[in-house]
């Protein structure tokens, strides 16, 4: 398991605009990130449509958001970690200060 913490720049409500730009994407057919399970006011579960596992967001402090990405498959973790970087990075890099990685 990978887990990361994005700290956005201007302190706005960053997991509504990450949940509500997927939401968006989704809607128009398009993307490879989709929500799962129940919708929750502070947490999501994103699943990826070719690799195996998920990405659980929560609302941190300070609007920071704390992300989980797990699989039982390795190789397709550090690719879902890699397509959710990407992903984060075209939609929102330039409003982000810092993203941090752990690795368990």
């Amino acid at each position: 398991m990978k887990t990361l913490e994005i700290v956005p720049r201007d302190r706005r409500r960053f997991y509504d605009a990450i949940v509500k730009k997927q939401d968006e994407i989704h809607q128009r057919g398009r993307g490879t990130f989709s929500r799962t399970g129940a919708k929750r006011v502070n947490a999501a579960r994103w699943t990826h449509a070719k690799f195996a596992g998920s990405v659980d967001l929560a609302r941190g402090a300070d609007e920071a958001v704390s992300v989980k990405i797990k699989s039982r498959i390795k190789t397709d973790e550090s690719k879902m970690l890699s397509a959710f970087l990407g992903w984060i990075d075209r939609h929102f890099g330039d409003r982000l200060q810092t993203v941090t990685i752990h690795y368990r």
